[in-house]
């Protein structure tokens, strides 16, 4: 059932966190992108070849936290959930496995010349290429808000982006570069603050795959639940909260008929 979903949103997933992640890889290793810009643009040019390679299969989600949003604001049937989020999951679990294989040595090279063991605190610099890890400077309750925050912009940004009721909207054609756009503008807003996860597959399987590969304990960023709380559940809640506020809120204004608009009027 759904296997053109699944293969959709498998596909666009491993395709997102290949290039974003291995972006952040080819940062730490060879500082070969020296501003968060730079790396924030990388993703959101994954992000929109990502939704250019699949959204003919699927709906190109490619983030537990947007189709949850398209569940609760009755854009899709819960029955595909199940569907979307394995494929998802499963999609940037298999990516972090290509990242590993592509950089093991360059990894281990770096390990050795900086002389960090892996699996301790300090191999959280390493790390970093799987999931992400906010400072510890930041309070807890600020990664969360960032991370919740950003995807709330995010998932309000691809609803007004792409839903029939909003007559400004950009075509259907170029209207995955703009989410893609939108990611890379909320990176460099909230990265800073907890390295701008905004999707909780993104985060989870490539860190499942530092987990085993010798990372460990020092694959999850904290002790207080802070990979649970901060790039699973915020995520997710942020979501849904745009999805409420567009459906309930601007989506009924913006179905106002021509005349009733205040534009332009005293």
């Amino acid at each position: 059932m759904f296997k053109r979903e699944f293969l959709g949103e498998f596909s666009g997933t491993f395709l997102l966190v290949l290039f974003g992640c291995g972006t952040v890889a080819v940062d730490t290793l060879f500082g070969a992108h020296v501003s968060l810009a730079l790396i924030a643009l990388f993703w959101g040019i994954g992000v929109t070849l990502s939704i250019y390679l699949t959204r003919h299969l699927c709906c190109a989600h490619l983030n537990p936290a947007v189709t949850v949003a398209m569940a609760c604001s009755g854009r899709m049937t819960w029955k595909k959930v199940p569907t979307y989020l394995a494929a998802q999951f499963l999609g940037a679990f298999a990516a972090g496995w290509i990242i590993y294989l592509l950089f093991f040595t360059s990894i281990r090279d770096f390990e050795t010349a900086h002389a960090i063991v892996r699996g301790t605190e300090a191999s959280v610099k390493t790390g970093r290429m799987f999931g992400e890890y906010y400072p510890a400077a930041v309070p807890f309750w600020l990664a969360c808000f960032a991370e919740g925050f950003g995807t709330f912009l995010l998932v309000l940004l691809i609803f007004a982006l792409t839903e029939g009721c909003n007559v400004g909207r950009p075509s259907s054609d170029s209207a995955p570069l703009w989410i893609g756009l939108t990611v890379s503008s909320v990176i460099c807003l909230v990265a800073p603050l907890s390295q701008a996860g905004l999707n909780p597959a993104r985060d989870f399987g490539p860190r499942v795959v530092a987990m085993i590969m010798g990372w460990g304990r020092a694959a999850l960023p904290d002790a207080c639940g802070g990979f649970f709380w901060v790039y699973i559940l915020a995520p997710v809640v942020g979501g849904i909260v745009a999805a409420l506020l567009f459906t309930k809120v601007y989506e009924p204004l913006m179905n106002k008929k021509p005349g009733e608009c205040c534009c332009g009027k005293e």
